[in-house]
């Protein structure tokens, strides 16, 4: 997963800022990103405080974690498979 170049309480602080009725356009120019990167996190993030956004990071590197070893022991039963029909 790649590394964003801002911190969680810079994304809240650049969030509470659209929030007080900042426009889009302007957060985008000053903080040099697109304004459709505004919107996707304002679609992640949108409402949470620090300790949710906190959270939410802790659980998706925890799926992520999860969905690797899924992979590598399913490989692993299809090559345990494979290896028993080759013995019948």
């Amino acid at each position: 997963m790649k590394k964003s170049r801002f911190t969680d309480s810079q994304i809240m602080a650049i969030l509470k800022q659209h929030e007080a009725g900042v426009p889009v356009s302007e957060l985008a120019r000053e903080h040099n990103v697109s304004t459709a990167l505004i919107y996707q996190w304002r679609s992640k993030f949108g409402g949470m405080d620090a300790s949710m956004m906190k959270r939410l990071k802790e659980l998706e590197a925890e799926n992520a974690r999860l969905k690797k070893m899924y992979a590598e022991e399913r490989l692993k039963a299809e090559l345990r498979q494979e290896a028993l029909e080759g013995k019948l």
